[in-house]
């Protein structure tokens, strides 16, 4: 059974919404999900539920700006004064109270998209907490990403942090869905399961633009775990699994994302694997063949 919580957030007075899960029986481990950009923790229900099927304690949260992690709805998008350090030690707040309930027991961190940016800048300062780490749908480092920083800042002084700049929605993610314009939907990039695509553009929870404060943030973020600088690796033998969609233009290519995994590596841990799965987009725990994920997710947890 699924049940929510509230804990109180790193900073800025906010309150993260947490959804839990725990199997009968002592659990096998815990699985902490860290969600995207523009999505929020209920889309990943179904998995959570088939993990604790199979004995596993799960944990989610909305990410500071996302879902119900927010003060007002306007807020959707915005990272707060907070900004990105905040939503990483959001994460280590959600670790921390899950070791507390579950203590000793093994400990898998598994990102998605902009969380898989998110957990490898936890990793990088918190790895000792950690068993297993998943880096899902990971987005591929952005050579002007600089530049992006420097624009965000300038909407942000001119226009306010609220504001909402199409130029970097574009700059961002518009080529995205050009291999896939003629099914009809301005995301299809995301997944090829069309129920999973109909629900997603309809969700508004899934569909609003980023804030000035939001893209700062989300690329201040990609800046800290892409720089090979600063790491403390504890736990070098940590497995870290990169796992991608084989069509995700989000990876931009397969070269992008074994530098992503090969940056792990020269930081120091011994043990970094990739999977691609051919004909899968960015999320591959939603698409038409989920299940073949989700069991090899299964066997690296046991």
């Amino acid at each position: 059974m699924i049940r929510s919580l509230n804990l109180p957030a790193s900073a800025d007075d906010l309150s993260l919404s947490v959804l839990f899960s725990v199997p009968e029986g002592t659990p096998r481990g815990v699985v902490q999900l860290v969600h995207g950009m523009c999505e929020h923790k209920e889309r990943y229900i179904p998995f959570i539920e088939w993990l604790t099927e199979r004995g596993y304690a799960c944990v989610i949260h909305d990410h500071r700006g996302h879902g119900a992690s927010v003060k007002d709805s306007r807020d959707l998008g915005y990272f707060y004064d907070g900004g990105w350090r905040a939503l990483v030690e959001d994460i280590r707040v959600v670790c921390d109270w899950a070791q507390q309930q579950f203590p000793g027991l093994d400990y898998t961190l598994f990102g998605h998209s902009m969380g898989s940016l998110a957990v490898r800048s936890f990793a990088k300062r918190y790895d000792s907490r950690l068993d297993r780490l998943f880096v899902c749908g990971c987005p591929a480092d952005n050579p002007i990403k600089g530049v992006g920083k420097g624009l965000a800042k300038l909407y942000g002084s001119l226009r306010g942090w609220h504001f909402r700049p199409k130029l970097l929605q574009r700059l961002s993610f518009g080529s995205f869905n050009k291999p896939f314009e003629e099914e009809g939907w301005p995301a299809a990039w995301v997944c090829s399961d069309p129920d999973t695509l109909e629900a997603y553009h309809k969700d508004p929870l899934c569909t609003y633009r980023f804030t000035a404060n939001g893209f700062y943030g989300l690329l201040g973020m990609m800046e800290d775990c892409y720089s090979p600088e600063g790491w403390r690796v504890d736990r070098p033998q940590m497995p870290v699994h990169f796992i991608s969609g084989a069509e995700d233009p989000c990876r931009v290519s397969d070269e992008a994302l074994r530098q992503a995994a090969d940056l792990m590596r020269r930081v120091g841990y011994e043990s970094v694997d990739v999977k691609l799965y051919p004909g899968m987009r960015h999320e591959i725990l939603n698409e038409t063949d989920r299940l073949t994920v989700w069991n090899d997710i299964l066997t690296w947890l046991a």
